[in-house]
């Protein structure tokens, strides 16, 4: 099976600290400062594919994207989307549409194990 080609999903945000909270919270993911190359905010580093997470500016970076995110229970996932502030857009069993605390736009997925 092919590697995913999607190497980095980035989410700006009015408030980034704030994000960087509703991400490794609903994610559990850690998210470590960027070095001095990647630019601002903080990036995973944990393989596969890096989300990172960034201040409003002014270039093309600062603009939706709708990534889906795979996990194991989609609706205890969509409780943890509102627990940190989150929207539930379009709630599922399998796939759901939420947006983060800042208005970012994202998918969740049930694991295809999970969803056997």
């Amino acid at each position: 099976m092919a590697e995913s080609p999607v190497a980095l999903i980035e989410f700006p945000a009015d408030d980034a600290v704030r994000a960087r909270d509703f991400w490794t919270g609903v994610l559990g993911l850690g998210l470590e400062p960027r070095t001095g190359a990647e630019g601002e905010g903080w990036q995973t580093r944990s393989g596969g594919t890096a989300v990172g997470i960034h201040a409003h500016g002014r270039g093309p970076g600062d603009t939706f994207s709708l990534p889906y995110f795979e996990v194991d229970d989609v609706p205890i996932a969509l409780e943890r989307v509102a627990e940190l502030g989150g929207t539930v857009i379009h709630p599922g069993e399998r796939l759901a549409i939420c947006k983060d605390s800042e208005g970012s736009p994202f998918g969740l997925a049930a694991r295809a194990s999970a969803a056997e």
